[in-house]
């Protein structure tokens, strides 16, 4: 039951009602994966400023070459500064990357194809991309997996489609552990909500 309660959570907050058809289905049979290889050397590293520390993330672009190039795009082009982590679901994830403090939605470029097929895992410490019941939805908005998810992986995510795993946190847990135990609570429309900001004050590209 957790499962089905939590998966329309990961969606667009704008998207979330139109997605709650995610609730209802039934997860497909699991099927093996490639076993899950480290990120290759010159792999980029991505770093999170946040109010509550910093976390560094370690992006993936052999196994996910559009979502770390779309990702790399948006940090490049300083999207993500003074975006929040929107929404923070104990022993679940914190998705981020789409909204200012004050809840007003940023603009974004089209979206891309979904890469869930790529071996990847939804563990504690993955950063995956955020969608709507659209499987080629993602835009801007991620999520870090606080704990194993590997039922949001393809084939056996409520939908059958996954999320796009792409990168992982190789420093800052004990960050992204802070985060996931920050009060909560209903902001307009919006579940899950931070009663205090965390914000993303600076992403930068590791040179």
């Amino acid at each position: 039951m957790q499962r089905r309660q939590l998966a329309p959570l990961l969606l667009g907050s704008v998207a979330l009602t139109s997605a709650l058809w995610l609730g209802s289905a039934h997860a497909q049979a699991p099927a093996a994966a490639p076993a899950a290889a480290p990120a290759p050397a010159s792999a980029p590293r991505v770093t999170l400023q946040t109010n509550l520390g910093t976390m560094v993330l370690e992006l993936d672009p052999v196994r996910a070459p559009l979502t770390v190039q779309n990702f790399l795009r948006y940090v490049r082009e300083g999207h993500y500064n003074g975006t929040v982590f929107h929404r923070v679901i104990p022993g679940f994830m914190i998705q981020g990357g789409g909204f200012t403090a004050d809840m007003q939605q940023k603009p974004t470029r089209p979206p891309i194809a979904l890469e869930s097929r790529n071996g990847l895992s939804n563990l504690r410490g993955t950063v995956a991309m955020a969608r709507t019941s659209v499987p080629d939805s993602a835009t801007a908005q991620f999520f870090i997996n606080t704990v194993d998810n590997p039922w949001l992986d393809q084939p056996r995510s409520p939908d059958g489609h996954g999320y796009a795993v792409f990168g992982r946190v190789v420093t800052g847990l004990d960050v992204l552990d802070r985060i996931r135990a920050v009060p909560t609570g209903r902001q307009g429309p919006h579940s899950n909500v931070p009663l205090q900001p965390v914000t993303i004050l600076n992403a930068t590209l590791e040179q």
